[in-house]
């Protein structure tokens, strides 16, 4: 059982690494004929046919083939032993071996890790995932593993910022933007998706954003998404930086339990052309 469910999970890292989902491809699609920048739309163009060879070929959709971060959806007539979580991490190995993985782990002690004096681990399995994020599930029976690999560029631009937001939504939403547009800006590897998480704390905030991009949707926007999404857009960055109509294609947003307080947490990741690559399976 343990063999079935590593191979399992190693198959979905390996469709996360190397797949667009299909309304990613839409939104590529959509975008490139909307397009009025040249240069802009051969980019767009240019990531959407290496998104397809990277699918024909299963190979890396890019070099940076990233962190693996895991959320499991658990019912409440399931269990989540020791052995399958197990499994999971060995699965995640196995699938970074094949895939192939960039072989990004350092080796040493904590100090040789932060100075990267150690040298690096030449063995791809050995990039250990992010610490799991488990949630209850909606349906009783059902145990459901999310695989998302995290690429550099959107981990250094991303933030998690304290709003204080005077009892007005357009101010939670204001600050966002300031947020976003900045990130954007910087990234190079755009156009990206916005992934953006609100809570009550750094940890929950991150948690939603991190949902967010396992349950966003690229042709279902709501009109929060479609608003962050046109203003962080209009600044006109553009694919790459070279200007045009699109630097974001969606925005996927989840707003959680809020308290009663002068604050919103807000987690922001702008994701790469290439994200969220993420993939899913039901054990």
């Amino acid at each position: 059982m343990s063999k079935e469910i590593s191979k399992k999970i190693a198959e979905t890292l390996i469709k996360a690494g190397t797949t667009f989902r299909a309304d990613q491809m839409d939104a590529y699609e959509k975008a490139i004929v909307s397009e009025t920048n040249e240069r802009a739309k051969w980019v767009l163009e240019t990531i959407l046919e290496n998104a397809k060879v990277a699918q024909d070929t299963a190979s890396p959709l890019c070099d940076d083939t990233g962190i693996p971060h895991v959320l499991i959806e658990i019912g409440k007539d399931r269990c989540l032993s020791g052995a399958v979580m197990a499994a999971i991490q060995e699965g995640i190995a196995a699938g970074l071996r094949a895939m192939p993985g960039r072989p990004m782990a350092l080796r040493g002690d904590a100090i040789q890790r932060l100075e990267q004096s150690g040298g690096i681990d030449g063995d791809a399995g050995a990039v250990l995932p992010a610490p799991f994020l488990i949630k209850s599930a909606d349906e009783n029976d059902v145990l459901r593993v999310h695989i998302l690999l995290y690429g550099g560029g959107p981990a250094i631009r991303g933030q998690v910022k304290s709003v204080f937001h005077k009892h007005c939504m357009s101010v939670v939403i204001d600050e966002i933007v300031t947020l976003a547009s900045e990130g954007v800006s910087k990234l190079g590897c755009t156009p990206c998706t916005l992934s953006i998480g609100i809570g009550r704390s750094q940890f929950e905030a991150t948690a939603l954003m991190m949902e967010a991009q396992v349950y966003g949707k690229y042709d279902i926007q709501n009109d929060l998404e479609k608003e962050i999404t046109s203003r962080v857009n209009a600044a006109g960055h553009g694919p790459l930086g070279l200007g045009g109509d699109h630097s974001v294609l969606a925005t996927f947003l989840r707003v959680g339990s809020q308290r009663a307080s002068g604050v919103r947490i807000v987690s922001i990741r702008p994701d790469c052309c290439f994200e969220p690559r993420v993939a899913s399976l039901e054990l």
